[in-house]
């Protein structure tokens, strides 16, 4: 027999969705990708086996991402998907679940809305909101109750999310729509001007993750990478090093630079202080880059650390939020205002 109900929290991201069920934690961890049959609109693979799919079916099926910079780019595969997945982690239930669902801090009102709706057709008898950069910081341990400044730099794969936060809200926040997906685009673009050769989504993914940087290496790293020759439409191998990566990198790491720096340079100086003294938290898989706290920490002159986890942070803050469940309810019906939106 199942379980009556289950409170859940969803990082809804753009390149992979992490499903946490309160008390048990984090159940699930699957690329936000979907192979799906255009004749019968039938669901072929979710997650892990739609994402080894990417670039290699046949003109029937197409291996898609419903979510596109943070945000539900088609609503009803998105919808299908949440479904599955919730079922996945929490198998038969006897009453629908309470959901708290994660989105980047510059969604739109139309945007929540799309997000809540998708998320209660896929089962969810109410669907509560939490935006990013605190749900990273919550997951990251830090008291954002404190009457104290803390910066964030949360960096998806559809969006990074630069915030400074206070007693428990952001107080000022830039949301770009320049993340891991563009970084991969980047390489993709690099790769063919420098080399004449086209190669696939995943194949610049591994080179981010593998040799990519955003401040050099003490030791060059490299790595062979195939793909097809644009002149004679041959495959071909090359060898990219880290330098090639760091310089195809440059214009989408010099934007998520650009934001930090404005919204520093228009927090207020009581909380500019604290963040000088408490230093700057990065969140996010695009946190993992090589080099990146380090270029943040020369160019602002503050001292940059990544969480510990910071691939789970939002889904963790996301999942430990729901400890205020009751809270948010209870404002919401005297009319009260939340750090919920």
């Amino acid at each position: 027999m199942g379980a009556l109900r289950a409170d859940v929290g969803i990082d809804l991201g753009t390149a992979s969705i992490l499903v946490y069920v309160k008390g048990k934690g984090i159940v699930l961890k699957e690329p936000s990708v979907v192979a799906i049959d255009q004749h019968t609109n039938k669901f072929l693979a979710v997650g892990e086996d739609a994402r080894k799919m990417l670039g290699r079916t046949p003109g029937n099926i197409i291996a898609i991402r419903p979510l596109k910079d943070g945000v539900i780019s088609d609503y009803n595969i998105t919808e299908r998907m949440l479904k599955y997945f919730i079922q996945k982690s929490l198998g038969k239930m006897i009453l629908k679940p309470r959901l708290i669902v994660c989105v980047p801090s510059g969604v739109t009102e139309v945007e929540k809305r799309a997000v809540i709706e998708a998320s209660n057709e896929a089962g969810a008898i109410k669907t509560y909101l939490i935006e990013e950069p605190i749900a990273a910081a919550i997951g990251a341990g830090l008291d954002i109750t404190e009457a104290h400044g803390n910066m964030i730099v949360d960096i998806g794969g559809g969006t990074t999310d630069v915030a400074v936060i206070s007693l428990g809200g952001i107080v000022l926040s830039r949301s770009i729509k320049i993340a891991g997906d563009e970084c991969d685009e980047a390489i993709t673009r690099y790769i063919r001007k420098k080399y004449n050769m086209m190669i696939g989504e995943r194949s610049s993914e591994t080179l981010k993750v593998n040799v990519g940087c955003a401040y050099p290496y003490e030791v060059e790293q490299y790595m062979e990478v195939k793909g097809r020759n644009l002149l004679t439409g041959l495959p071909m191998n090359v060898e990219v090093s880290s330098n090639d990566i760091l310089e195809a990198l440059s214009e989408p790491i010099n934007e998520i630079i650009e934001a930090v720096h404005e919204v520093l340079e228009n927090t207020p100086p009581e909380l500019a202080a604290d963040i000088s003294n408490r230093g700057i938290l990065m969140t996010g898989g695009g946190a993992l880059l090589y080099g990146l706290d380090k270029l943040i920490e020369k160019t602002t002159g503050i001292t940059t650390k990544v969480a510990d986890d910071p691939v789970e942070c939002v889904a963790i803050g996301t999942g430990k939020s729901l400890d205020w469940v009751e809270v948010l309810e209870k404002s919401m019906q005297e009319g009260q205002s939340s750090r919920f939106r």
